[in-house]
């Protein structure tokens, strides 16, 4: 068991400089553009070329134990939520959320804070050097295969206690899937990236099933025909599996839940909607096979203060911006949006009066239709005054595209009209500027990140800028 560590250097940031470095401004924007640069490989599924990036780097992730986790939904959740409880027992965990909202360094994080960005511009030239030496045989690594790198580079140099990584695409030959901490997490199956996993539940199950090796202890959320799949794999290979049911909500209000846990009886999430229940029962279970593998061990007092105190950015996060309520929240796939449609009904008790306005944004590639539909199940969104907008970029659907499927109500007949706005800038400063209400921004993560990257000033995540040339320093 493995408690409370760390090493000299944290490599964690306190903040921005007083006075601003342009050295490191420059050096850190030329980290973002080499990484953004490999974007252009786009996603190539594979392990080859991520486990010959590891070998040249020295294996970091050799020796490092933690969870994979896997699943359609609810990642991100589950990582909040067991990385608080591991912080509230004092065990220095490395966690991986992903994407980011406002600054790429939310992507490495040890004991819930980001790396800096010194360290973060060190490592990123440190994997593409190691990643330029590679055999022309191999291809180039991908941008998250690089990030992969980087990220286990990180937590192998800090010596984290525990290390809690999100898979990226399914699990099979998502980059990540070169590592095996001891513990293999699917939190659930439902049809996403079909067009790289599979046209079927049980294609995309097997994808995601494939995380658990021999020699780990396995933990799912999974149902039906996805359930069959991992319980399949599981006893092929040999491994304990725990199958997890939702804990039983016991209440809701404005700021989370309280449910019934087995074993900790009555406790409060700190994240709000209903289908956290289940997530905590997966971010419970974890704990629990994290203490069966050897790797931690969190006692009930701290997973009772860890789960009241998890936060997750962006996902059904709550602001109060000049007295109207601002719900943020992903919402990028069907059923996303049916759980934000069940938590719109739920909090709405507990938000200001007033008819609901929605700010959305859309990738060309998601199943919009879907997720409006979905989006439609509470009535206060299908209802609601819809601002559509863009973020922009090759990927992004028009403004007057997403408000044609909103302004289509349920069976092709007419529905409200949507409005347009340009950019979430303005789309945002309309539906502040509208009538009193909440005000729920949704849709696509790249549309939070824009808005709350406004809206909360967060000294971690703000970036080094480059100092204006005329800026008198003594000043």
């Amino acid at each position: 068991m493995t408690g409370a560590g760390g090493a000299a250097d944290s490599g964690l940031d306190a903040g921005s400089p007083a006075d601003p470095d342009p050295d490191l401004a420059t050096a850190y924007r030329a980290a973002l553009d080499a990484l953004a640069e490999r974007g252009r490989f786009g996603i190539r599924l594979g392990l080859g070329r991520t486990r010959a990036l590891l070998r040249a780097l020295g294996d970091p992730q050799l020796g490092m134990r933690g969870a994979l986790v896997a699943g359609t939904n609810g990642k991100g959740s589950v990582l909040a939520l067991a990385g608080s409880a591991l912080r509230a027992a004092g065990i220095r965990a490395g966690e991986t959320p992903k994407p980011h909202l406002v600054s790429y360094r939310e992507r490495l994080q040890i004991a819930g804070r980001p790396v800096d960005a010194a360290t973060f511009t060190r490592l990123v030239t440190t994997a593409i050097a190691a990643a330029d030496r590679l055999p022309r045989r191999l291809g180039d690594p991908t941008e998250f295969e690089l990030l992969t790198a980087v990220v286990f580079l990180w937590f192998a140099e800090q010596r984290v206690d525990v290390a809690l990584v999100e898979v990226g695409l399914g699990g099979r030959l998502d980059a990540t899937h070169a590592w095996d901490g001891g513990v293999a997490a699917i939190t659930n199956v439902d049809l996403d990236h079909m067009d790289r996993l599979g046209p079927t539940i049980v294609h995309i199950a097997r994808e995601k099933a494939a995380i658990i090796e021999r020699g780990d202890q396995a933990v799912t959320g999974a149902t039906g025909e996805a359930l069959a799949i991992v319980r399949r794999r599981a006893k092929r290979l040999g491994v304990p599996l725990t199958i997890v049911e939702p804990a039983r909500i016991l209440g809701q209000d404005r700021d989370g839940l309280v449910v019934e846990l087995a074993g900790l009886g009555e406790i409060r999430v700190g994240l709000r909607g209903r289908h956290q229940a289940a997530n905590v029962a997966v971010a419970d279970g974890i704990l629990d096979a994290l203490e069966a593998a050897g790797i931690a061990s969190v006692p009930p007092a701290a997973r009772r203060t860890g789960y009241a105190e998890a936060r997750w950015p962006g996902r059904l996060e709550l602001l109060s911006v000049d007295g109207r309520d601002v719900l943020l929240d992903g919402a990028h796939n069907p059923a996303g949006a049916a759980a934000l449609a069940d938590a719109v009904e739920d909090l709405r008790p507990f938000l200001e009066q007033g008819r609901v306005t929605l700010v959305t944004a859309s990738m060309a590639d998601k199943d919009v239709a879907g997720i409006v539909a979905a989006a439609r199940r509470s009535p206060a969104l299908a209802d609601a005054r819809v601002i559509a907008t863009s973020v922009g970029g090759a990927r992004a659907l028009a403004p007057d595209r997403l408000a044609a499927l909103w302004s289509a109500g349920p069976g092709g007949r007419a529905g409200t009209r949507a409005e347009t706005a340009p950019d979430p800038e303005s789309a945002l400063d309309r539906a502040l500027g509208g009538p009193p209400g909440p005000i729920v921004v949704a849709g696509s993560l790249y549309l939070v990140g824009a808005v709350r990257a406004r809206l909360v000033d967060d000294p971690l995540l703000r970036d080094p800028e480059p100092v204006d040339p005329g800026h008198n320093r003594e000043r």
